[in-house]
C-alpha cells in the first residue's frame, strides 16, 4: 500500500532492506542518541509496520510501529530537518494510525521525550492523551537521563475517524 500526499512525488510506502543506509543516516542525523542500523534492521526483520516518506525518490522521513492483537506501539518517527515543521510529520503519524486501525488494534500506544514539545504538540493535536511517565527512560547530554512521556490513543473510542484522515 502506498500513499500519494501533497504532490505525486511525495509517497509513503513499505521500507525494503535497500533502504537501511538512508534510514539510519537520518536517524544519525536528527537524534543524539540514535538508533543503531542494527536496531532498524532488526524491526524490518521482525515484520513491524516500517514505512518510508519519500520525496522524489529521496527517502527524507520514516516510522517504525508494532501491532499485536489489539494494541499498537510507536516505536519511532522521524522526519529530516529540512523537511519538518512542513506537516510531514503529522501526515507519517496518521498513515501510522490508520495502517494500526486497518490491522485491528483498538490503542496506540508511545514514548516521547519529555523535553520533546514539538512532538508533545503534534500527538496531543492528534489526540493522544499522557497516561504515564518513564523516569531517566531517554539518555541525555552530560550522562544525564530524560523522562518519556507515555501517551496513548483510544482508536477505537477517539476515532470519528476524521482525525485519521484530515489534512493539516
Amino acid at each position: 500500500m502506498s500513499t500519494q500526499l501533497l504532490n505525486p512525488q511525495l509517497e509513503i510506502r513499505p521500507m525494503l532492506e535497500q533502504d537501511l543506509h538512508q534510514v539510519t543516516a537520518l536517524e544519525y542525523l536528527v537524534y543524539p542518541f540514535p538508533w543503531t542500523r542494527r536496531i532498524i534492521q532488526d524491526c524490518l526483520q521482525m515484520g513491524y509496520w516500517c514505512r518510508v516518506l519519500t520525496l522524489e525518490e529521496r527517502l527524507i522521513g520514516y516510522g517504525v510501529m508494532s501491532v499485536v492483537i489489539d494494541e499498537s506501539h510507536i516505536l519511532n518517527i522521524c522526519i529530516h530537518p529540512k523537511w519538518q515543521r512542513h506537516g510531514l510529520g503529522t501526515k507519517l503519524l496518521k498513515h501510522l494510525l490508520e495502517l494500526a486501525h486497518q490491522q485491528g488494534a483498538e490503542t496506540l500506544f508511545l514514548e516521547v521525550r519529555a523535553g520533546n514539545q514539538a512532538a508533545i504538540t503534534l500527538y496531543q493535536k492528534t489526540g493522544f492523551e499522557e497516561i504515564g511517565r518513564r523516569r531517566d527512560y531517554y539518555p541525555a547530554k552530560n550522562n544525564s537521563r530524560e523522562d518519556a512521556l507515555v501517551l496513548s490513543l483510544n482508536l477505537k473510542k477517539s476515532v470519528d475517524r476524521s482525525i485519521l484522515l484530515a489534512d493539516t
